[in-house]
C-alpha cells in the first residue's frame, strides 16, 4: 500500500509544521490510501471471480444453498416459503454437485469404466442425495449435511477471496471463516452420523406411509457409496466406532440376552451389505 513520505527536518528551506497541521494530513492521506486499498482489492476480487467463473458458480451455488437452508428452518417468509427453500436448497445442492462433477471428470464416455469413475466422485454421491430427497417428505436431517457441507466448501473459498482481497482485508469475516474451518473434522463426523442415522428414520417414515418405498433403497446404495469413498473417509470411521461401542455394550454382563444377541445378529448383517475394500479384494482373489 502506499505510505506517506516523512519531511526531512534537516534539509534547507524545510519547516517543521505544526501538530495539528500534521495529524491532519496524516488522517486525511490515511483515510485516501485505505480507500484506494480497499478500491485495489475489490477490483482483484473481482478479476478473480471473473476469470475463474465456475469456481465463482460454485461459491454463490453453496451460499444461495446456506441461505434457503435457513429460510426452511426459520421460515420468516411463511410455511409455504420454507417447504420451496427445502427443495431449491436440495436442487441447488444437485447443482453443486454436477459443476464439481464437471470440473473433475473428463469428456462424457458411454462405457462401463466412465461410469465407474463417475461412481467414486462425492459429487455423483451428492447429486444421488439431492435425487432421493427433492421430492420426498421434508426432514431437517436430510438438509442438515446439505447445509453443513455448502457452509464449509463456501467459507474456504471466501477465506481465499480475502487473501486475494489484502492481508488486512475483511478482518471480521476471517474470524469467522477461521473459526469455521478450525471445526472442519468435527463438522465432517457430524456429517457422517447424520447420513447414517436418516437409513433408519427412513425406515419408520416408510413404515407410516409418508416416504416411497424406492427412497431407502436409493438411499442404501448412496451410503453404501460414501463407506468406499476414497475423499471422505469419516463415514466408515462412524460405522466403525459406532460397531465397537455396540459391541462393549453387548459384552456387558448386564446387557439383556435378547438385545445382545439381535444386536450381534444386526452387526453381522451390516457387515455382510458393506463393500469392501479394493486392496482386501485383491488379496482375497489372490488366496483364491
Amino acid at each position: 500500500m502506499p505510505t506517506i513520505e516523512e519531511m526531512n527536518d534537516d534539509a534547507p528551506g524545510n519547516t517543521p509544521p505544526s501538530s495539528s497541521s500534521s495529524s491532519t494530513t496524516s488522517g486525511s492521506n490515511s483515510a485516501t490510501d485505505g480507500a484506494t486499498g480497499g478500491q485495489f482489492g475489490i477490483g482483484k476480487v473481482v478479476a478473480h471471480l471473473t476469470e475463474f467463473k465456475v469456481d465463482a458458480a460454485l461459491w454463490a451455488s453453496r451460499l444461495a444453498t446456506v441461505v434457503c437452508s435457513i429460510l426452511y428452518v426459520f421460515p420468516i417468509l411463511g410455511q409455504a416459503a420454507g417447504h420451496s427453500s427445502y427443495q431449491r436448497a436440495l436442487i441447488l445442492n444437485g447443482l453443486t454437485s454436477a459443476l464439481r462433477l464437471h470440473q473433475r471428470m473428463p469428456r462424457v464416455q458411454f462405457n462401463r469404466m466412465y461410469l465407474g469413475q463417475l461412481l467414486l466422485e462425492d459429487s455423483c454421491h451428492n447429486l444421488l442425495y439431492s435425487l432421493i430427497f427433492i421430492n420426498s417428505y421434508p426432514l431437517t436431517f436430510v438438509l442438515t449435511p446439505v447445509f453443513l457441507f455448502a457452509v464449509l466448501h463456501s467459507s474456504s473459498f471466501t477465506k481465499k477471496l480475502a487473501n486475494i482481497a489484502g492481508p488486512n482485508s475483511m478482518m471480521l469475516l476471517r474470524r469467522l471463516v477461521d473459526k469455521v474451518i478450525s471445526y472442519q473434522v468435527d463438522i465432517l463426523r457430524f456429517i457422517a452420523l447424520d447420513e447414517i442415522l436418516i437409513m433408519p428414520v427412513l425406515i419408520f417414515m416408510m413404515a407410516t406411509g409418508r416416504m416411497n418405498l424406492i427412497a431407502p433403497f436409493m438411499y442404501f446404495r448412496f451410503l453404501t457409496f460414501r463407506y468406499a469413498s476414497r475423499r471422505n473417509p469419516y463415514c466408515k470411521q462412524i460405522f466403525h466406532e459406532m460397531r465397537l461401542r455396540t459391541e462393549q455394550y453387548c459384552s456387558q454382563p448386564n446387557t439383556p440376552a435378547f438385545l445382545a444377541n439381535f444386536l450381534t445378529k444386526c452387526i453381522g448383517m451390516l457387515s455382510r451389505f458393506a463393500p469392501q475394500d479394493p486392496y482386501q479384494q485383491q488379496q482375497q482373489q489372490q488366496q483364491q
